[in-house]
């Protein structure tokens, strides 16, 4: 398991344990234990599901679409996709983390060639350390208006603003003119900080200064809240307009939380001018 982050390293019995219920599950097909995802390895089927069925519903996906995930781990979100896409439809995934890039193209790419992944070997501090370029001075491999969705799951949680700005600048670029956007955030309003000091929210970001708030001051990439009206005029500096009410999550405490972070979903602003339906009007 070398270059696997400490985070993803178990005990052998663990592993020896995890193989073993897969087998008897015939889901051998899910990559191993410690390369799941932080979110949960337990959950990370559920997830997935979850996140396909709010493609759907809510950006409207379709399967003949090319699609690109910033932050793809293991494979999580891409795995059901692998049932809902189909040519001309495509899949291309880019993470930090070498190990998952190296599973999902072994494991997926080589039965779904229309999936790629690609490791874009960025610094981070907790999970590339030893990372070669800057998020923020990274430009994508891609043409522009490559694609017709991009979404990025629990990516902007572990961004700076200098990264997240240069990352929405990479987006607008990328889109397509009809392309759309879903992006899941920890997002800091009013009730969010009514609810903080009710003692509900679940993470507590007690560091940091406006625009943002960390969980941790020794690793600041942990977990990164935005202000959101902040968040919002970036979208706007950056060439993207949001598509649709916020849909908030329930981390901060909220009952009717869609998910758990909460989801933006935006496309290029030079859609206005066909008649697209941009709301910038938030329920906080």
């Amino acid at each position: 398991m070398e270059g696997v982050p400490l985070d993803f390293r178990p005990n052998l019995w663990v592993v020896l344990k995890d193989f073993i219920q897969r087998a008897i599950n015939g889901e051998l097909h899910l990559p191993p234990w410690w390369l799941r995802d932080i979110g949960g390895a337990e959950d990370f089927e559920a997830v997935g599901q979850e996140f396909l069925t709010l493609f759907v519903q809510l950006a409207q996906l379709k399967p003949d679409e090319q699609v690109l995930e910033i932050g793809c781990g293991s494979g999580r979100m891409a795995l059901p996709l692998t049932t809902f896409l189909r040519p001309p439809g495509s899949y291309t995934g880019t993470d930090i983390v070498a190990p998952f890039i190296a599973w999902c193209q072994k494991h997926i790419s080589r039965r779904r060639p229309q999936f790629a992944f690609l490791h874009a070997d960025l610094y981070n501090q907790r999970y590339n350390p030893q990372g070669r370029w800057l998020a923020s001075e990274y430009t994508f491999p891609f043409p522009d208006e490559r694609f017709d969705f991009v979404f990025l799951t629990s990516v902007f949680t572990h961004l700076l603003p200098k990264d997240t700005e240069h990352y929405l600048h990479e987006i607008r670029r990328l889109l397509r003119p009809n392309g759309r956007c879903l992006a899941t955030f920890f997002l800091l309003n009013e009730t969010q900080a009514r609810l903080a000091a009710e003692g509900k929210n679940e993470i507590a970001f007690r560091y940091g200064s406006d625009p943002i708030r960390i969980r941790s001051e020794t690793v600041p990439e942990s977990a990164v809240a935005y202000d959101e009206a902040y968040l919002l005029d970036l979208l706007s500096q950056c060439g993207l307009t949001l598509q649709a009410p916020i849909y908030y999550g329930s981390w901060s405490g909220r009952a009717d939380g869609l998910s758990y972070q909460d989801i933006l979903l935006f496309r290029r602003a030079d859609n206005d001018a066909d008649g697209a339906d941009g709301v910038n009007e938030t329920n906080v």
